[in-house]
């Protein structure tokens, strides 16, 4: 028995897929690491800590709101994306401005270098992904594809 054709438009097939994949990664990595630092050391870099488990419920948000078709997930990604590329960048230069802030690696001090700098490049394949033409039609009303101009 054959499976039915992925809905072009649905975020949870081919390189959506993949995206899911390290979201979910990063959320079991980020939320178990902030929550050790924070439980275990929080005296040594308060501000660096609570950073850190920002950055988690960011992909937390990320990661539910990537999986969930329409149009106000689509936004939500596009809002979670849009603000860990911000806190990627402006913490990995915060952290190389004042080291002494950031005694211990978190997910997006120095861009992401102890995550093998995953965590400054995984924003923008998401926002490429869902900005593009396939990413983009998945943003339609729950259940509900949004045309494109070769289908009208």
């Amino acid at each position: 028995m054959r499976r039915p054709a992925a809905d072009p438009g649905d975020r949870r097939h081919g390189p959506g897929r993949v995206i899911l994949l390290v979201y979910l990664i990063f959320v079991i990595g980020t939320v178990s690491r902030s929550a050790a630092q924070i439980s275990t050391r929080f005296d040594v870099a308060p501000l660096a800590y609570c950073l850190s488990a920002f950055a988690a419920v960011v992909y937390v948000v990320a990661l539910v709101s990537l999986s969930l078709a329409g149009r106000r997930a689509w936004w939500v990604s596009v809002v979670a994306l849009s603000i860990e590329l911000a806190g990627v960048l402006a913490i990995g230069v915060w952290s190389y401005l004042r080291p002494d802030m950031f005694p211990d690696a978190t997910v997006w001090s120095h861009f992401g270098r102890g995550y093998l700098y995953i965590p400054l490049a995984l924003p923008i394949w998401g926002l490429w992904w869902l900005l593009s033409e396939r990413g983009s039609r998945a943003k339609g009303r729950t259940g509900e594809q949004v045309r494109t101009p070769e289908a009208r």
